[in-house]
């Protein structure tokens, strides 16, 4: 009775902050939305599992930066130091820090950035015009999770987003909730899980009238993960992009904008996300295979044989140390590669 009683203040806050937000504008806009470096894996157990999951509950810090009810006790006084290479000169790092109350309240603070790199000025026909520039995103992730009871955890963050391209800048404040559950033997979890959520508080540029503001990539997923008991496997599934059905889009740089037509059954497994695990009981090894069929779809190269959609990825625990390593493809003739490590700063002690 206690444990209900501590957790209504909890519900309260996650309930109001949905009744108080105009989901309605984000979910049902056709337009585009800004910000879409938060789509991308922050770390190389996100990238392994195809670049998104809102199930896996195994320790994994950065884990909670996807759904903040992942944020469990094994994330107790972890560091984790993430960094992965997209293309060129484009990279991103990532830092968090786990804490644990009690056995049921949890925080945890992350700063992930995206840079760019130099970029040189051309004018609209391509012609370089001298001098370079800068452009880079930044995200500042608060998260709190309480567990209720021995197998239900909410959770919350809030993240500060901040872009700077050259003299253009753009700030934000948006907020994740989520849910998890898994069964008493944990071989069955499920994931719930609503990223996003929040204004454009500064825009890029103004207009008549005051702001330019555009929206946010708001995000409702709905994951599971099974594990079997007599076999070191586990498989799961992510879908995402819930709130809206058609994700095609529209090619503006052709002299007439044309509209990929896509077929109901292609259409529903680009909300997807498969993945399998090779995991020993002791997880202190994993070697993951995914698949994401939106990315292979948007990426794949016509005539040529490509990697995209699929991402590898493994990693092992050493006493405390947390090494991982995955990649995937997002550009032509080009592997985003990312590495992670992880310190229980607890286990030093």
């Amino acid at each position: 009775m206690k444990t209900r009683r501590t957790a209504y203040p909890l519900i309260i806050v996650l309930l109001s902050l949905i009744c108080n937000i105009p989901l309605q504008a984000q979910i049902n806009g056709g337009g585009s939305s800004v910000f879409h470096f938060l789509s991308l894996p922050v770390s190389s157990r996100l990238n392994a599992l195809g670049g998104d999951n809102v199930s896996q509950q195994d320790g994994e810090l950065t884990m909670a930066m996807a759904n903040p009810a992942l944020l469990n006790s094994q994330c107790h006084q972890q560091l984790s130091l993430n960094y992965a290479y997209f293309y060129q000169q484009t990279m991103s790092g990532c830092v968090m820090y786990g804490h644990s109350f009690d056995e049921v309240n949890r925080i945890a603070g992350g700063i992930h950035y995206m840079d760019y790199g130099t970029i040189r000025y051309a004018d609209d026909m391509g012609n370089l015009t001298g001098g370079t520039f800068s452009a880079r995103d930044v995200l500042i992730d608060l998260i709190y999770s309480r567990q209720l009871g021995p197998y239900f955890t909410l959770g919350a963050g809030l993240k500060p987003i901040m872009s700077f391209y050259e003299s253009y800048n753009s700030f934000a404040l948006a907020a994740d909730i989520g849910a998890h559950y898994h069964t008493p033997d944990s071989l069955f979890q499920l994931g719930l899980t609503l990223r996003n959520i929040g204004w454009q508080i500064k825009g890029f540029y103004s207009e008549e009238g005051g702001q330019h503001r555009e929206q946010l990539p708001l995000n409702l997923e709905l994951g599971f993960s099974y594990r079997f008991r007599h076999a070191p496997i586990r498989i799961g599934m992510t879908a995402h992009d819930l709130q809206r059905w058609n994700l095609t889009y529209e090619t503006t740089n052709q002299p007439t904008d044309t509209k990929t037509t896509v077929q109901w059954y292609d259409m529903l497994f680009r909300h997807t996300i498969f993945f399998i695990d090779v995991v020993p009981k002791s997880e202190r090894f994993y070697l993951t295979v995914s698949y994401n069929h939106r990315r292979r779809a948007e990426f794949q190269l016509k005539d040529q044989r490509s990697l995209a959609g699929l991402a590898i990825g493994a990693g092992v625990r050493i006493k405390m140390v947390r090494i991982g390593f995955a990649f995937s493809q997002f550009a032509k003739s080009n592997f985003t590669y990312q590495a992670s490590l992880g310190l229980d700063i607890n286990q030093f002690k």
